[in-house]
């Protein structure tokens, strides 16, 4: 009754097409709804779907239960027009009779429309931006094309039996009028007779109805194989769409990796094909183009519902373990016995390309690379989970120029030989993950997402693997910053046009650029290969820890709009210069891979004003003390940009006071501390580190890296 009180309030707010394509007045009026709405809401309806006979006698007693209420909720009804209404449709619904299936899935289709126009706000239903829902709405409609399909079926069962029927009665009025021939010869009958001539007539007329339904049967058969094409097609085209989607869920857009739907919708059309199958052999004559049509889709059906449900990690470090799960949306069809098992590979990009597996020229050495497709009754699902993957060691291509390791992309293969009940060959299927990154060591990591995430951003659905361009405009580089940046932070706080415009003026290098960055075309080379200039560290590099930074300290704080974030220092002078002295903003460090630095406006000597800039923040300070009490500590910044007091602005993040420890110890705590330009002079020198053993090879080993012998050449081999 809940779901029918707010449709009721929101009927009046759609336009009268909607409503009346909602509630079709010939099979289930807007009356019904109204009338019997908490019963209905009451009942389980999404289960059921028309190939499922068994399900006859529970749609039939719905049906029935219907009619009844209707009947009598009329005989209560003190109003005459509204019993006559009432009346009048629960008769109509008794067409139902021969069909109660048909009826139940309408009832759920219209149920499921309710949800979708609920979910939806009411302003988009009347207007094209309702288009940017299509999926939720295309999928109801492509469920009742295959329902209507089922239903074609379904004639073409009823017309063979019913040919059955008649063929049976004409073989029978064959029988009969030969047993009067012979009387008919010895009497010397007139064979005109009115008898005779009747029983000729009723075999020519059955014979000409045998073969007019004959001929619709074709007609159908072939109408049903088309319509099976088209609906397979669309299915195929939502299960890329899936794909597509869950591959750029990698950049932060969303994805709903719900497989329920699909699942029933490639059940439904494997029965489909099955029926139509058996029809075929029931004509007792071949028609082998249909025959090769229905095997063709079949076998695309077969080898097109394997689907990475989890995907492996798509930066995946050697020697570590990692898991994925396979799902074969079929599986309730798997002939029972020997049990299914699948098999990862690692295929290089050049396979990828063949779509082939070859045995004998593996790239990797993969461990516990097998699993079993095991079906789970409670979710209806039948997955092959790979729970402890390891990439021994890998095999590399001959790099291009000053291609590194973690530009090479690589992908699992999945592969097994299945059986389908009621199919007589096993079908040999396959399907390869999303592009993945092998590293050997832990600073590979940043490089290789970098790869991943232009590979996932820039690349086209249909595309030969992996190819990419090397160039996008910048437009769409923002996007997929901005995307990926708002789904590591969690927020919902995207980076606005001034972040935008300094992100463009640092990889193009153009800090005095001051117009529209969008239709300029930024490299791979400018995103992650070339080091910025003045700086160590890639464009990306620079980004990610930003990225970082914020996603485990100032997530919070970003979200609130407390961060300006990305602003160069001609722009922040601009917007500092005429504020009062104290005056301060949060903004990413121009300098240092994740830092937060705090510019602020501070007297001069000479009475005037100057911009200050404290040492950025690190991960590590911030670990230590939290930004919020570093901002109270410093007694030089006092209201931020524009005008807010500090203390009502950042006072829910200040820690407080710790009580004085026992045992008569007096009590510490940290502070931080803004150094001025009078100690400048004083301070003393910085000690010189002393030179790492490693520093000649070119890189240096921390704490938490565990490198082997073949880490440490390949590490090499790549900085080579």
């Amino acid at each position: 009754m809940a779901q029918w009180k707010h449709m009721s309030q929101m009927l009046q707010c759609l336009p009268s097409d909607t409503v009346n394509n909602l509630y079709p007045s010939n099979s289930f009026p807007i009356e019904v709804r109204h009338f019997l709405a908490e019963w209905i809401e009451r009942q389980i309806w999404d289960n059921f779907v028309l190939e499922k006979v068994e399900q006859e006698s529970q749609a039939q007693a719905l049906l029935d239960q219907t009619i009844s209420m209707l009947q009598l909720i009329a005989q209560q009804n003190t109003n005459v027009l509204d019993q006559m209404k009432l009346m009048h449709i629960s008769r109509n619904m008794a067409m139902f009779h021969q069909q109660p299936l048909q009826f139940a899935v309408m009832v759920r289709d219209i149920l499921a429309k309710e949800r979708v126009l609920l979910d939806t706000p009411i302003q988009m239903h009347s207007s094209p931006q309702f288009q940017q829902y299509p999926n939720r709405e295309s999928s109801f409609n492509n469920m009742q094309d295959v329902d209507h399909l089922v239903l074609k079926v379904l004639e073409v069962q009823d017309i063979r039996q019913a040919m059955h029927e008649l063929q049976e009665e004409l073989n029978w009025e064959r029988q009969n009028y030969e047993g009067l021939q012979g009387p008919i010869q010895q009497n010397g009958l007139d064979p005109t007779q009115s008898e005779i001539q009747k029983l000729q007539n009723h075999i020519q007329q059955l014979e000409y109805n045998v073969k007019a339904m004959a001929t619709k049967r074709f007609q159908l058969l072939n109408g049903c194989v088309d319509c099976l094409d088209q609906c397979q097609t669309r299915l195929i085209s939502k299960l890329k769409e899936w794909r597509w989607d869950q591959y750029k869920a990698t950049i932060g857009q969303p994805f709903d990796d719900n497989l329920n739907l699909l699942q029933t919708w490639c059940e439904q059309l494997l029965g489909v094909n099955g029926k139509l199958r058996q029809e075929l052999v029931l004509i007792g004559e071949p028609i082998p183009e249909l025959k090769e049509s229905l095997g063709t889709l079949l076998q695309v059906l077969i080898q097109s519902s394997l689907v990475v449900d989890k995907q492996p990690p798509q930066v995946i470090k050697t020697q570590s373990k990692f898991s994925t799960t396979v799902q074969y949306l079929l599986g309730e069809k798997v002939a029972p016995g020997k049990p299914v098992v699948l098999k990862a590979q690692i295929i290089n990009e050049l396979q990828a390309r063949n779509q082939i597996s070859v045995p004998g020229d593996n790239v990797a050495e993969l461990i516990n690379n097998t699993a079993i497709l095991e079906h789970n009754t409670p979710s209806k699902s039948t997955c092959a989970t790979f729970r402890n993957m390891s990439i021994k060691k890998i095999k590399r291509a001959d790099r291009k120029g000053s291609e590194s390791v973690t530009e090479e992309k690589f992908a699992l293969l999945f592969s097994t030989e299945i059986t389908i009940t009621g199919c007589d060959t096993p079908y040999r299927i396959q399907m390869i993950s999303l592009p993945v990154v092998v590293i050997v060591h832990g600073s590979q990591d940043k490089n290789a997402l970098a790869t991943i995430i232009w590979d996932c951003a820039f690349s086209k659905p249909d595309r030969v693997p992996f190819m990419v361009p090397e160039r996008v405009p910048w437009k769409m580089m923002y996007n997929t910053l901005n995307s990926k940046f708002t789904d590591e932070v969690r927020t919902k706080h995207d980076l606005d046009q001034y972040n935008q415009h300094f992100l463009a003026q640092k990889i193009f290098n153009k800090p005095d650029f001051a117009d529209d960055f969008s239709n300029i075309l930024v490299s791979w080379a400018q995103f992650n290969k070339e080091v910025l200039l003045g700086r160590p560290f890639t464009f990306w590099q620079w980004f990610e820890g930003v990225m970082e930074l914020t996603k485990k300290h100032l997530s919070t704080y970003w979200s609130e709009g407390l961060i300006f974030g990305f602003i160069g220092k001609q722009h922040l002078h601009l917007i500092l210069k005429e504020r009062p002295n104290g005056t301060f903003l949060l903004r990413f460090s121009d300098s240092e891979i994740g830092g937060i630095t705090i510019a602020y406006v501070s007297a001069c000597e000479n009475g005037g004003q100057k911009i200050q800039n404290i040492q950025p923040f690190t991960k590590r300070d911030l670990e230590i003390r939290s930004l919020g009490d570093r901002i109270r500590d410093i007694n030089h910044i006092t209201y931020l940009y524009p005008e807010f007091p500090k203390h009502e602005v950042f006072k829910k993040f200040y820690t407080e006071p710790q009580a004085s420890p026992g045992g008569g110890y007096i009590p510490v705590s940290l502070l931080t501390k803004v150094g001025t330009d009078d100690n400048s002079d004083t301070s003393p020198a910085p000690t010189p580190l002393a030179e790492s053993p490693q520093s000649a090879v070119g890189f240096s080993v921390s704490d938490d890296m565990d490198l082997d012998i073949e880490t440490i050449l390949e590490t090499l081999h790549q900085e080579d």
